[in-house]
């Protein structure tokens, strides 16, 4: 019984970090209503740039490890903030008028750019963080075996959590999320009752760029170090769990990303590891196929 409450506990914590992504996703796929492969890269990107610039930090700063990491932290967030501004003004809105399906290869393109850039300022080095805040944190123990999780994976759930509940009361109660709802109801109806669909539409894209990037940085701080491999595994995962919960459905698609890392690590507890990503992308297409089809906006029959 404690072997499977560590699994649900480990679960818990990347499970959190896929909520955060599914959240982001669904809420700028909203706007976008085409597949967006960039949202991966951008999430490997901010873990990348918080990791190099607190190296940048550490090394020729001098600055404490508090210093080094919130600098690290802030440039993630300002550097993908930058990001999401130059996509959703040069690239996705200019497309979403004229040739929607380009979308998908501009975001391809896109990643391929991010993976450079990343590559090229780490000079093709692999940069660690130190272990962080690795003390455990025993939440159940017997003779033999305790039930643990480090003071980092804790602070990462509740951020996470704490981001996820805030920005869905936004859209809830908000009329940032009233004018949301609208936009990826109908633009054109949206437009013709005064909502600014231009600035919904920008707002809706850095909104989920920050929940990626914020993905990004904790994934770091607990990995030490996150590659673009890790990036585009993610980001898949993200986008088939999306698809499976709903994609104009933000706070559904994150607790169906919250349940998938759960499922995740109790695979990895209980079978072979090796095949865990082969079952767990089989059991989304799976549900993917079986479940009942529901008409996006702006399809047609």
């Amino acid at each position: 019984m404690l072997y499977f409450l560590q699994q649900l506990l480990n679960g818990l914590h990347i499970g959190a970090i896929y909520a955060l992504l599914a959240f982001g996703y669904a809420v700028s796929n909203g706007v976008l209503h085409r597949t967006n492969l960039a949202h991966g890269a951008l999430f490997a990107f901010a873990g990348q740039t918080m990791i190099l610039v607190a190296v940048f930090g550490w090394q020729i700063l001098w600055l404490t490890q508090p210093a080094t990491l919130a600098l690290g932290i802030a440039a993630a967030f300002a550097y993908s903030a930058l990001t999401a501004w130059l996509l959703s003004h040069g690239v996705f809105q200019k497309l979403a008028g004229r040739s929607p399906n380009t979308i998908v290869a501009a975001t391809l393109g896109v990643s391929l750019v991010l993976l450079e850039l990343g590559r090229i300022a780490a000079e093709t080095r692999d940069f660690w963080l130190p272990p962080l805040l690795a003390g455990p944190i025993v939440f159940a123990a017997d003779n033999e075996f305790r039930v643990t999780l480090t003071a980092l994976q804790v602070v990462n759930c509740a951020i996470a959590f704490s981001a996820i509940i805030a920005a869905n009361a936004v859209l809830a109660r908000s009329r940032f999320g009233r004018e949301w709802r609208a936009v990826t109801d109908d633009p054109a109806a949206a437009a013709l009752c005064g909502v600014d669909t231009d600035l919904v539409f920008h707002r809706s894209i850095l909104l989920g760029a920050m929940a990626a990037a914020l993905a990004g940085a904790l994934a770091g701080l607990y990995f030490g170090n996150i590659s673009f491999d890790t990036g585009l595994v993610f980001g898949l995962k993200v986008l088939f769990v999306t698809a499976v919960g709903g994609y104009l459905a933000p706070a559904r698609a994150a607790l169906g990303a919250l349940a998938f890392g759960i499922a995740e690590s109790l695979w990895s507890g209980y079978f072979p590891i090796e095949w865990r990503d082969a079952w767990m992308f089989l059991f989304l297409i799976a549900l993917l196929v079986l479940r009942p089809t529901q008409q996006e906006p702006g399809t047609s029959v």
